[in-house]
Order: C-alpha cells, then structure tokens, then sequence
C-alpha cells in the first residue's frame, strides 16, 4: 500500500497551509477533506469577507488567547501576520487593512482566499480526498493507518489533526479530530462556545431588538466580584445582548457561569465620566434645568429608545420636573446612569458560536513544532488546540501559523 509522509485531516485553514508547507518541502502530502470542497467554514468567517488577520503586534497577538497564549509564539514567530500577508500578496491577492488593524482580502470575499489556498495545493501537487469522514486512527510501529466510515484505509509517516472545533456542525466541524485524539490518549479541555451571544432575562431588552448602546462601560458580577470589560458597542438583541465586547469575553463568562450560575452584566452609560463627578454633574444641572422633564433631560444622556424602560425601573413619573425629583430619586438615577443592571442567564447554543473554546489541551502539545509531546509523528494545528483568541483576525492567524508549523516540522523531521 502506498504510504504518505505527511496524512493532513481537515482542508481549513491550518489544514491547508499545513500541506502546502509539507508539500514545500518535498513531502509527500495527502488532505483528508470531510466536505465535497475545501474551506467551507473559511467562507463563512468575517460574514463572507474573511477576517484574514490583524496588524497587531507579536505581544499583542499571544495577549489576545489570554492566559497562555504565550503558547503560540513560536507558531506567531515563524509565520507571521506579515509573512501570511505576503504568502496571499505572492499569489495576486491584495489585501486591505480597516478598523482596528483588520486585514480583509482587497474584494471583500472569503472564496477569493479560499480560491488562493486551491490553486497553490495544486501547486504543490497535493492529493486532496474529499468526503473522507475519518473514524479511527492508530500507529502501528512508525506508521499510521488512518480510516475512514467507509473503510477507506490510508497510510502515513506523519499526520496533522487539523478538523477544527465543534461550532457551524453543518461545515463538518462535529468533533471527529477531538474524538480520535481522545482515542490516541489526548486530554480534551471542556468545550465551551467561544464569541457567542448571550441570554438575558430582562424583558425590556428583547423589546429593544437591534438597538444599540453605543461605547458603554461594561462589567461583570459574580459572588461578590467585579470583572471590568473594555468599553465597546453593546447590542440588544430579542433574547438578550452581543455586540464586539460581550462576544470576545462570552467564554469568559460561560465559564463564571458553569461554575456560578447566573451572572450580572453592568452598564455605565458615561464610562467617561466617574460616579462621583456625574453625581455633581447631576446635581447641577437639576439646578439648572429645573423646569425640565426628566424624560426630556434623560435625552443627554441615554439613547432615546432606552428612556422609557428605564423610567419604568426607576419608577419616576418621565413628565415630573427636575425640581420635583427627591434626592433618593437623584441618587437612584445616577446609580442606573453608571450601572444598570441585566442578568445573563445563559447563552446561544454551541452550534451558533464562531469558535470552540475547548480542544486537545496546550500541555500535551509542544509549542515549538506542534507535534504531540504522547505519541511521536501526531501534529495539531487550528481550532482543535485549547483555547481561542479574540475577535479581529487573531484565530483565523492562529489556524494559519500553526498550520504552517505543523506541516513544517512534520516535513523536516
């Protein structure tokens, strides 16, 4: 039977570049596609438009995976945001950079890189097999035999598990690498949705569907303590809130969740402004504009749509003039202005996040190259790794440079 050097399972992201870097180096390289095509969820990243990578900074990339995401640096270090930048320039693919260093191809269209991933695997002379649903992988001496639910039997020297998380289950990510990893003696982390939204039990939040609260401070609480979150766009939404901040911090807060139950989500409507000088401010201008409605004066401070709702919590006539309001009426309101409080009560299903935040754990991998510290010749690369990083192009980096140092080391060892 004919063996590979290099079996790759999964045509994503890193399943891609992990090829083409083994086949680069003069392997012998086999991709082991679950659907008819290769990149399906890749299509779907940054709505159609593929949020490439970012321009940030290396420090800033291994931040953006939290507490060990200096696990990636040297998979950041050898493959860079600059150097995938030039690997999709090389092949006549502009890029663009927008907001916040986001780097999106120069036509707004996610098949224009996976078009670029195609072309250069065929390049490379990779063979690509597609509708291989991988059911059970084992080693026997230095070889691994790789099958498939329909008993289709492939040998490789190396292999790279690169088949992703469990999220967008109809794109093929279904856990079939986490569950042969298991199999290989591989601990999985708990699977938690990452960049997901999240329910809240406030009914006056559903009403406001589409609206949203443009830079406000927001923060959770939980058993007595407060996790302060940047200050960002908050979108309400018919069953509760998303928007940038909530979605990058969602596995955080799955995780209080699980452990706690439900959680408090605060928002500060003038995050710019402390509680001790909007008191005064409030004060003041009560002086000032006493013959004001509160209802009209509330339009300094809080978008119109939330006006309403509010009054209703405060439970203040919104036609009462300011110098009717009482001193506890006041202070009522500035703590609402600086913190109104929602409760999260749980989150959209796994199947409705962007990315799995969970996988083979980090321990039980070598940083350096990628290949499993248990079984010698078994590689991971991509969303399959513990953990996720933030929004702006940092996970798909992250596919794409451990791809690249998966099928590397597996091509010079």
């Amino acid at each position: 039977m004919n063996i590979y050097d290099i079996a790759v399972v999964g045509a994503g992201p890193a399943g891609c570049m992990a090829a083409i870097e083994g086949a680069r180096l003069g392997k012998k390289v086999i991709l082991l596609e679950k659907n008819d095509r290769i990149g399906r969820k890749l299509l779907l990243t940054g709505n159609g438009r593929c949020n490439l990578t970012n321009t940030s900074t290396l420090e800033i990339f291994m931040e953006a995976f939290g507490r060990r995401g200096s696990f990636y640096r040297d998979a950041f270090g050898k493959f860079s945001n600059h150097n995938l930048m030039d690997f999709f320039k090389e092949h006549n693919l502009e890029l663009k950079v927008e907001e916040n260093g986001r780097v999106f191809p120069i036509t707004d269209k996610a098949e224009s890189v996976v078009n670029v991933l195609r072309k250069v695997l065929e390049e490379c002379k990779v063979k690509v097999v597609y509708n291989y649903h991988l059911k059970h992988l084992n080693k026997v001496g230095n070889v691994f035999k790789l099958s498939s639910t329909d008993n289709e039997v492939i040998k490789s020297r190396s292999v790279v598990i690169a088949t992703g998380g469990v999220t967008y289950g109809f794109t093929g990510s279904t856990g079939d690498g986490l569950r042969v990893a298991e199999f290989m003696g591989h601990h999985i982390s708990e699977l938690l949705p990452g960049e997901v939204p999240l329910y809240v039990r406030e009914k006056w939040v559903h009403q406001l569907k589409g609206v949203t609260l443009e830079d406000v401070g927001l923060s959770i609480g939980y058993g007595g303590k407060i996790i302060s979150l940047p200050t960002g766009n908050l979108l309400l939404t018919h069953f509760g809130v998303s928007g940038p901040v909530i979605l990058d911090a969602s596995h955080e807060i799955v995780d209080i969740m699980n452990k706690q139950g439900d959680v408090k989500l605060y928002i500060d409507f003038k995050p710019s402004i402390n509680h001790e000088s909007l008191g005064a401010q409030l004060m003041e201008d009560f002086q000032s504009y006493s013959k004001k409605s509160l209802k009209n004066y509330l339009k300094i401070h809080l978008p119109n749509s939330t006006i309403q709702p509010l009054l209703m919590i405060l439970n203040i006539d919104p036609q009462k003039k300011l110098n009717q309001i009482s001193k506890k009426e006041r202070v009522k309101l500035l703590h609402i202005l600086k913190a109104l409080p929602l409760t999260i009560t749980g989150h959209l299903p796994m199947d409705k996040a962007m990315v799995t935040c969970g996988g083979v754990t980090k321990k039980e991998i070598n940083p350096q190259t990628m290949e499993s510290k248990l079984v010698d010749g078994l590689y991971f690369a991509g969303e399959i790794i513990s953990g996720c990083g933030l929004r702006g192009g940092y996970n798909l980096q992250q596919a794409f440079s451990t791809g690249y140092l998966a099928g590397n080391s597996a091509g010079i060892k």
